[in-house]
């Protein structure tokens, strides 16, 4: 368990199945039953795929140095790099497809009738054309995953701890589980993390419906999106250099909260869109700080844990991958809240308006629940015990640890010299 040749394994090996199964996501089968289970057999497949490939790929930051800031520091290049490569994909997907245009459905009532008048409309070369257009996105966006991956497994060299090394046999699976999942400050802080990750994906999976039909900017979502990745992308090293400087749990406080206002700000005003563009570059700056401060605070945990365990090595991977599991679990949480309130209220789809309660409820989505699960996400990381004294208190145990751990070795391979010598 959480071996480097395992994990390099797995990036190996589920790349290439991701790119199938993330192509086959966007093909569209001749026939026309059994095409539901067709998309979501493929979906959940790629998600599984993604899964081994992140998890190994996120626990790196443990192996590439036993530096507290030169992980904190990898961790920022790491999540600078992640929302960057939102931002290709989105500007990829939405610069490609949208050349293809699909009509709305102007009456909502005759919803049925108008959407067989625009399907008898559009030709079959058009239908073509806007299938290979998803392929196309999809095969670039494939190709970016390949080359990431090639640099990943040849650039990255692993480090380990010298009181790891000295561990005969790794820690089994289950007990592994057992022991992270009654470590106190993981649990506060995943539980945090869920809240805040909510919060935001709420806001994400809404927002292009909530421009569209509550806004009125159906042409703009997609420039208003990337204003906002593009701002997290310019912000996360602004955010790395507070944490440094004010400690991370500081900069969880302001950087998070700091979305509040501009969420009610979008709740309380008129469709405009100037200050719509201003309240996307402001709510990217905070979209920065949830993708960094969380993911930048579980190698302190990590320590933390080794302190307390000192014999047990091997357990980053499950540290890691019940913090992906719970983004999965947001994700989906998120999904459902937003499909389930959408339907009760009446949503139609590809409509060109939409009745005043879908558009209140996607104004809700976007604004009032997320501010609800950032202020009970809040209150989780105050409950958060590492601060920056017990991180160097931490830090400086561990060092001592090593030096410990280093001056056996070093007695132990003094002693098989003399040995072999006598």
């Amino acid at each position: 368990m959480g071996d480097a040749a395992g994990m390099d394994l797995r990036i190996i090996f589920s790349t290439p199945l991701a790119i199938i199964a993330y192509f086959l996501i966007w093909f569209v089968p001749d026939f026309q039953q059994g095409q539901t289970l067709w998309y979501l057999l493929f979906y959940c497949l790629f998600e599984t795929l993604v899964t081994c490939f992140h998890v190994p790929y996120s626990a790196l930051t443990m192996f590439i140095s036993t530096e507290q800031s030169e992980r904190d520091s990898a961790t920022a290049y790491r999540m600078t790099v992640e929302v960057l490569g939102t931002v290709l994909g989105t500007a990829i997907q939405g610069q490609i497809v949208g050349q293809a245009h699909t009509p709305c459905v102007q009456d909502a009532n005759a919803s049925t009738v108008a959407l067989e008048g625009a399907n008898r409309t559009q030709s079959a070369t058009s239908l073509r054309e806007t299938q290979n257009a998803y392929l196309l996105a999809a095969g670039v966006i494939a190709s970016i995953y390949v080359i990431c991956a090639v640099i990943l497994t040849l650039g990255v060299r692993e480090q380990r701890e010298p009181y790891e090394t000295q561990q005969a046999k790794p820690m089994p699976f289950f007990r592994g589980i057992r022991l992270v999942m009654s470590h106190g400050p993981y649990i506060k802080l995943i539980a945090g993390f869920l809240f805040t990750s909510l919060a935001f994906m709420l806001v994400e999976g809404n927002f292009a419906l909530f421009c569209t039909y509550t806004l009125g900017f159906r042409n703009e979502f997609q420039n208003l999106l990337l204003a906002i990745m593009f701002s997290a992308t310019v912000t996360i090293p602004i955010w790395q250099w507070f944490l440094t400087r004010f400690g991370k749990k500081m900069a969880v406080y302001i950087g998070i909260s700091s979305a509040v206002p501009f969420l009610i700000l979008v709740a309380l005003m008129e469709s405009n869109l100037i200050v719509t563009y201003v309240v996307a570059v402001a709510a990217g700056i905070s979209v920065a700080a949830a993708f960094l401060l969380p993911w930048s605070m579980l190698p302190d945990v990590i320590d933390d844990f080794h302190l307390k365990q000192p014999h047990i090595h091997g357990t980053e991977p499950i540290f890691f991958s019940f913090y992906v599991f719970f983004t999965k679990f947001a994700s989906g949480v998120s999904l459902g809240i937003s499909t389930l309130s959408l339907d009760f209220t009446g949503y139609q789809t590809r409509g060109c308006s939409q009745p005043a309660p879908v558009k209140f409820t996607l104004k809700m989505l976007v604004t009032m629940a997320p501010i609800v699960l950032i202020l009970i996400g809040l209150l989780l990381f105050k409950l958060y015990p590492i601060d920056e004294e017990k991180r160097r208190q931490n830090k400086k145990a561990l060092q001592a640890l090593r030096e410990e751990a280093s001056s056996s070795g070093c007695s132990d391979t003094d002693s098989t010299e003399l040995a072999r010598i006598l």
